[in-house]
């Protein structure tokens, strides 16, 4: 069985608790804050309005983290469009640890990547460059990062063949949700929320990556774990978790959002042809 060496896990795994470490540091940075002056709010959030899959309290504490490092972006200079370069360099970073199994440099890489994809929009507001050309650009990132993501997976799984059926049903719902939007904008209908947006997407897939080393020291380098001897690769169950419910619910709301947009549309239609 090939298998990633231990020095390479370890290696994933310091990038993987540093990550948790400082997520926990957040955590109880911002238990603090709402202690003392109460919740963050903010109106890019509120537009948001959150889910079940990603609720709106941890989104109001990731954009009160973000806060303190756009601000810093902006003194040094960087642009809304650098920033965006910035995290499709990131993305793709992402993808090829992925491709190679380093789950835990990729949940890094994806971290970065998605902070920074929530910092161009941030840095562009607070500098009064906001605008639809930058907004076009944050879009096809977001389409390339996800390739990137889900490619170097399917790249790791090459020889398990259904984890690759798992990876492609993965990036068909993540396509599809966001062309849903982008065919209820064209056809200028208001599309239901619905699940498994780009933001729950991203969270998912980069928890799943960054989870995956603890899994892979725990259980999968076991010799009496049942799978251990079935694959030739660490298949990282976090991971492949993290694909199923994203593969899952996002082909779901792509399918609810595009019957809803669609029945939207006939509704519109006939009542112009009543008026006539």
């Amino acid at each position: 069985m090939s298998q990633l060496g231990f020095a390479n896990l370890n290696s994933d795994l310091l990038y993987t608790y540093g990550l948790l470490t400082l997520a926990l540091v957040l955590v109880l940075a911002y238990a603090v804050k709402v202690i003392i002056r109460g919740k963050a709010q903010y109106d890019r959030v509120d537009r948001e309005v959150g889910s079940a899959l990603l609720n709106k309290n941890l989104m109001e504490m990731a954009y009160w983290g973000l806060q303190p490092i756009g601000d810093f972006l902006i003194f040094l200079g960087f642009s809304p469009n650098a920033i965006s370069l910035l995290s499709f360099a990131f993305g793709m970073a992402a993808g090829l640890s992925l491709a190679y199994g380093h789950f835990g440099f990729a949940g890094f890489f994806s971290t970065i990547c998605s902070l920074l994809d929530s910092l161009d929009g941030m840095v562009a507001r607070k500098t009064g460059v906001a605008s639809d050309s930058g907004e076009v650009l944050d879009a096809a990132v977001d389409r390339y990062v996800e390739f990137f993501f889900v490619a170097g997976l399917i790249y790791y799984y090459r020889e398990i063949p259904w984890l690759v059926i798992l990876c492609l049903a993965t990036l068909l719902g993540s396509f599809m949700v966001s062309y849903s939007t982008a065919k209820a904008e064209a056809l200028q209908v208001k599309p239901p929320r619905g699940a498994m947006r780009r933001t729950e997407r991203a969270v998912y897939l980069t928890l799943g990556a960054i989870l995956s080393p603890i899994s892979i020291q725990s259980f999968e380098t076991s010799a009496n774990f049942p799978s251990s001897s079935l694959y030739p690769i660490y298949a990282g169950y976090p991971m492949v978790f993290a694909l199923f419910l994203v593969a899952l619910f996002a082909n779901l709301s792509a399918f609810q959002r595009l019957n809803a947009i669609a029945s939207a549309v006939k509704l519109r239609d006939d009542k112009k042809a009543d008026k006539k």
